[in-house]
This record gives C-alpha cells, sequence and structure tokens, in this order.
C-alpha cells in the first residue's frame, strides 16, 4: 500500500491523487494526515518533511477559486514541467501540473474567446511552452512511476494500455438527397451542378453517403460512436437534415448497431435547455438512452456546458480538443472525470479527450493527403508511448466522393497501423 502524507486533505487533493493512481497508474494508496513511518512506501507532499519521497506543493491543491497562477515552467528529462520547485523533493510539484491541465483551470481565467465564442489554443499553456502535440501528463506520469518504483523497488502499479476509439460527427448526413425541393432549388441557383441531378434522380449515389463503406473498413471491435447532430431548427451552423425526417430516422436506426451520441447544436452552446430537448429528440427515434455526447463546432464554455450535459442525464462528454488545431487539449491521452472548479467537487461526467480531427487537418492546417497521414500516425505513436487512448473524430462527408484522397487515408490508416 502506497501512504500519501499531506498535512491538509482537499477535495482538489483528492482528485487528482485519485486520477494519478486510481485510474492511470492503477494502485493501492491511502491519503493520511497523520505523521507517517517514513520507511515504508510513502510520498510526503508537504514542505517540512524529511522523508525519503517529497513533493514539494506549490499551493494550488490547498487553494480554492480560481486566480493566475505562477506556473513556473521548466526541463525535466528533457520535458516541460509545471510548478518546478526549490524544495529537496521532486523536481516539480507533479500534483498541482496534473490538476491544472486536466482540470482546464486556465479556461475559467479571463480570455478572449475565439470567432465561434470559444476558449482559443493560443491562449494555453500547452501551445505556449509548445507541448501542444503531445500527452505531457502521461508522460509525467510514466517519469513519476520510475522514480517511485527506485524508491521502493517493491511498490507495484499496473500499466495501461494503447486503446483506439473511432468517432464520427454526422454535420450533414446528405449533400443533396434529402433536403426537399426549396433548398436543392436554391443551391443549384448558386451552384448549378450536374453532379445534383445525377444523386436527385438516382443516377449517382449522394457524395456524403458514406456510412455503408465507413462500417465496411471499422471492425465492430473498434467500437466506432457515431455522433448524430440533433439541431431541431436549421440555422447558419446547423444545416443537417432534421430528425423528424424519415430518411434521417432511417439513418439512425441503422447506425444503432454501433454506438450513438448525440451531437448537441451549434444553438444549444447558448439555450443551455436545448441540450436535454434535442437528446429527449434523438432517444425517441433510437429507444434508447443516450449518454454520450460532443458539442457541434466543439463549442462549449466551463463550468455552465458541462452542467447543463449533466443536468440532462450526459455521463461521456467528448469535446475535450480544438476545433482549429489538433492536439491534446487537456495534455492527456487519458479520459478523466470533469472536477467542477467553481463548486470544488467532482462530478459523474468523465470527459474523453480526442487528439486528431480530419477537418482540423484539412481545412485549418491546411495538410495534404500526405502530411495528415503522417500526423495520424504522429499521434498514434504519442498515444502508444503514453499507453493511453487515441480518439480521432472524422466526418462522414469528408470520408466520402468528394474528397478521395482523404477517404484512402482513413481507409490506409486502418490498414497499416495495428490496433
Amino acid at each position: 500500500m502506497l501512504l500519501i502524507y499531506t498535512p491538509t486533505i482537499t477535495p482538489r487533493l483528492s482528485y487528482t491523487l485519485q486520477f494519478i493512481f486510481g485510474e492511470v497508474l492503477k494502485c493501492e494508496y491511502q491519503i493520511t494526515t497523520e505523521q507517517v513511518n517514513h520507511q515504508g512506501q510513502c510520498i510526503c507532499y508537504d514542505d517540512v518533511s524529511t522523508a525519503d519521497f517529497v513533493v514539494n506543493p506549490s499551493g494550488l491543491l490547498f487553494e480554492e477559486g480560481v486566480r493566475p497562477q505562477a506556473l513556473k515552467p521548466s526541463k525535466h528529462n528533457n520535458q516541460t514541467v509545471l510548478f518546478s520547485t526549490n524544495g529537496n523533493g521532486y523536481t516539480f510539484d507533479i500534483f498541482s501540473a496534473v490538476f491544472y491541465l486536466i482540470s482546464r483551470y486556465e479556461e475559467y481565467l479571463p480570455h478572449e474567446k475565439d470567432l465561434y465564442g470559444r476558449f482559443p489554443y493560443q491562449q494555453s499553456v500547452a501551445h505556449q511552452e509548445d507541448f501542444l502535440k503531445y500527452p505531457l501528463v502521461n508522460f509525467w506520469l510514466n517519469d513519476f512511476a520510475i522514480a517511485l518504483k527506485q524508491a521502493y523497488p517493491e511498490w507495484n502499479y499496473i500499466q495501461s494500455e494503447f486503446n483506439y476509439v473511432p468517432t464520427f460527427d454526422v454535420d450533414m448526413a446528405w449533400s443533396f438527397k434529402n433536403k426537399g425541393f426549396l433548398r436543392n432549388l436554391g443551391g443549384w441557383l448558386s451552384n448549378p451542378d450536374l453532379k445534383r441531378l445525377k444523386v436527385l434522380s438516382g443516377n449517382e449515389k449522394d457524395p456524403y453517403d458514406s456510412f455503408e463503406w465507413i462500417n465496411a473498413q471499422t471492425k465492430k471491435e473498434l467500437k466506432p460512436l457515431y455522433f448524430i447532430l440533433a439541431a431541431n431548427e436549421r440555422s447558419k451552423f446547423d444545416k443537417n437534415i432534421p430528425l423528424k425526417h424519415p430518411a434521417m430516422q432511417g439513418l439512425i436506426k441503422k447506425l444503432k448497431q454501433h454506438q450513438i451520441g448525440i451531437h448537441p447544436s451549434y444553438e444549444s452552446s447558448v439555450q443551455l435547455d436545448l441540450i436535454e430537448f434535442e437528446k429527449k429528440n434523438l432517444e425517441a427515434i433510437t429507444n434508447s438512452n443516450i449518454t454520450k455526447s460532443r458539442q457541434h463546432y466543439l463549442k462549449f464554455d466551463l463550468p455552465n456546458t458541462y452542467r447543463a450535459l449533466i443536468a440532462a442525464g450526459i455521463t461521456d462528454e467528448y469535446s475535450m480538443g480544438y476545433g482549429t488545431i489538433n492536439g491534446f487539449r487537456a495534455s492527456t491521452a487519458n479520459s478523466f472525470l470533469w472536477y467542477d472548479l467553481e463548486k470544488e467537487s467532482v462530478t459523474n461526467l468523465r470527459v474523453h479527450p480526442f487528439c486528431f480531427m480530419d477537418a482540423n487537418s484539412i481545412f485549418e492546417q491546411k495538410f495534404n493527403a500526405d502530411e495528415t497521414f503522417s500526423e495520424l500516425r504522429f499521434y498514434v505513436e504519442q498515444c502508444r508511448l503514453a499507453k493511453g487512448t487515441l480518439i480521432t473524430i472524422f466526418h462522414n462527408h469528408l470520408l466520402g466522393d468528394d474528397y478521395p484522397a482523404y477517404k484512402k487515408v482513413y481507409q490506409t490508416f486502418l490498414e497499416e497501423i495495428s490496433f
């Protein structure tokens, strides 16, 4: 049993230790405020301790509320670390550093929103210190476990295994089909296209209808997860076929053989009550309880969006990433329970971070197909090194006939990379 001594047990500290030792390193541990026999397996989280293994606290985990933090970035084992300490203990306050990143502490601080009202990656410490591309929290914990093992050879932990979760956002199920006469007429007048006529006449397949192809490529054991845009009203950013349309309902019932989650509308990020309304509409079609969610345009605001998701019965959230660049927004390849900083309490909402989205690579980073494939390979390798979970986002319309080169990327990705 690993004993962790601290003069004060706080919700922040308990949450962080459970993530590190309960979820990532998977070992038995106990927190205590009583002075301990330092000859056993013990970590002292205290400035005045003379124990064999000490982590000097920066103070973050003993605070309440949110304020700008002195992050004190430095290097350790050729990696950037935060909350460096001057004590005789471990090189940095790894507990505070982990908490700062996975709680998304910086997103509660004053910041300028991007064009869509989101937290911009440019204001993150991961971008500013150049570690956005890496699951740094996992690398820290790997090194920390090695140091603990050296100090206490009898201490054991269970290393996690690499895992892959393919997810798909259904923002627009069809390019031309099932949109009605007026929408197709407007589309034709703004951009006359023979393909539209061929599709509508039944002589050609809709270019966005790649669902059978996706399911043929993606093995069932990978458990593909589809997020269905559930907007009840069309808007500038919500352009999918309404859920009430028979064709849309038919598609959803076909996809039900896999996992289905809700893609709450763009408007739901402002009108939070729409989340529950849209979820109920989707559940009526699937005749099942929907517990997984990803915000459309990855538009969420902490803590309000996550609180609304919890109130609507969502237990697993998949929006943790950026909509303009690929990388690790929370600097980890592990899922984690969301900590509500304003309430200073852990919740039952599990956050599943992704690190790659096809739309980022194609439209934001302007990568060609070869560069996109290289980026995918890079993130596979990072998640393997981290012994974490690789979560990717692909869109059915970007895996359709309009983007053959990128469609080939996904096919080759699954063929060449062993999961």
